[in-house]
Formats: structure tokens, C-alpha cells, sequence
């Protein structure tokens, strides 16, 4: 198997591990989970935004002469994440849930989040079958958004009605299904179109999960200190993302 390939599996790998991060963090009082998730959501935010433009468009558009198609994808990734919110009910939130911020039920959750996981493995694959540093860049802007994403998953299984046991297995279940994408796009990875696609796709789900789901929930927080908070936290999603340009 070719080294980025393998890479990208265990990049999957590490990824779905993350849904045991839910049980972990969920411990937290709610008050500290809270504002952990303040920092963790920002800085996701910042480093989705970072991966799209240091990372995914410029390696689409660096020949100088862009396929027009490329746009046409990035909006493709725009509308499916959306339809994925208003049509499967799934809102990709990342509080746990409660009497004061209530979510749909926990099977609407769980299905949307498999097809989440099904795209997150096809993203993986295909950023690493590009290059191993768009790879790289590509898993740990992942990262940094499933980690807030699995504990408010955790929270909303919980409030559903789920044990802790079970929503930390449906979670992992579920999170099994970004291999499947994984080995889709592994079909596919040998293709020029394909591939520009997939860099193009991600860098519009990415737009769309950054400024439609991660900042407006930061801006509920209105107090100066924890702005402040905020805005450094995403400025070093930014500077992470920025670094990794000079990886190779």
C-alpha cells in the first residue's frame, strides 16, 4: 500500500477515536465543559478556515489557471452541508445539549453523523492522495473540529435518553462509518477530477462549517474576556494551519 494511503487510514483511525472524547470531557462540570468548548469550538473555527485558504484552494489554483469546475465543487460542498442540516434535521453542534439548549433526538443525530464520518474518510483519503502535507493539514483541522463535535454528540445521545455507556458505542459505531468513506474514495483516488473535487468539496464543507455552525455559536458569548478568548484561540487555529505550509 502506498505511504499516504496508509497514512490516511491511520489518520481515519485517530479520528474515530475521538468519539471516546465525548465520556472523557462530558465528566466536566458543566459550567467548565462549557468554556472549555469556547476555546476548543474557536479554535476549530480557525483552523478549518486556515486549511481552505493556506491549504485546499491554493493547491487547486496554483497552476495559475483554475479549472472553472473548481468553484462549482467548493459550492457543492457548500448546498450538501446544508441539506444535510434542514433535510436530515442534523444540526452539527458542538454543545452538549440540555434544557436550555435543546437538540432533535438522538437517532437524527446518530444518522447524520454517520453520513458526516462517511464524508470525513473520503476527505482524508483524498487530501493525502494529492500530498502528504495537504494530508496532514487536512486530518488535523479535522481533529480540531471533531473534538468539541463528539462531546456535544456524547451530550445529546445522553440527554436523549441513552446510558453513558451506549452513547459512548453508537458514538464509536457510528464513527466507524469514516473508513467506508475512506475505501469509497480509495476507488477514486487515482483520478485528476476526482481528486479535485474531493480538495474542492472539502474546502466548501469546511466554509460552510465555519462560518454557518462554529461562529455563530461563538458569537453567543458577548463577555470582552471571553471574545478576547475567542479571537486568540482562533488566530492560533490560523497560525497552526499557516505553519503547516512550511511542513515539507
Amino acid at each position: 500500500m502506498d505511504f499516504s494511503i496508509l497514512m490516511a487510514f491511520l489518520g481515519i483511525a485517530f479520528v474515530v477515536l475521538l468519539s471516546f472524547t465525548g465520556f472523557i470531557f462530558f465528566k466536566l462540570k458543566q459550567e467548565s465543559l462549557k468554556k472549555l468548548l469556547l476555546v476548543l469550538v474557536s479554535f476549530s473555527a480557525g483552523a478549518l478556515i486556515g486549511d481552505v485558504f493556506f491549504h485546499l484552494l491554493p493547491e487547486v489554483t496554483s497552476d495559475g489557471q483554475s479549472n472553472p469546475n473548481v468553484w462549482i465543487f467548493v459550492i457543492i460542498g457548500l448546498l450538501i452541508f446544508f441539506v444535510l442540516e434542514k433535510i436530515i434535521h442534523w444540526r452539527h453542534c458542538h454543545i452538549p445539549t440540555s434544557s436550555d439548549h435543546p437538540h432533535e433526538l438522538g437517532i437524527m443525530n446518530l444518522v447524520g453523523d454517520g453520513l458526516h464520518n462517511f464524508l470525513d474518510g473520503m476527505i482524508i483519503v483524498g487530501a493525502f492522495s494529492v500530498n502528504f502535507d495537504l494530508g496532514v493539514a487536512t486530518v488535523i483541522a479535522i481533529i480540531a473540529h471533531e473534538v468539541p463535535q463528539k462531546i456535544g454528540d456524547f451530550g445529546i445521545l445522553v440527554y436523549a435518553g441513552y446510558s453513558k455507556w451506549k452513547a459512548l458505542w453508537w458514538n464509536f459505531f457510528f464513527s466507524l462509518i469514516s473508513f467506508l468513506g475512506g475505501i469509497f474514495a480509495l476507488f477514486w483516488a487515482r483520478n485528476e477530477e476526482v481528486l479535485l473535487f474531493l480538495t474542492s468539496f472539502t474546502a466548501g464543507s469546511f466554509i460552510y462549517i465555519a462560518v454557518a455552525d462554529l461562529i455563530p455559536e461563538i458569537k453567543k458569548e458577548s463577555s470582552l474576556k471571553y471574545s478576547i478568548i475567542q479571537l486568540f484561540s482562533i488566530i492560533v487555529g490560523l497560525v497552526l494551519m499557516y505553519s503547516l505550509k512550511f511542513l515539507g
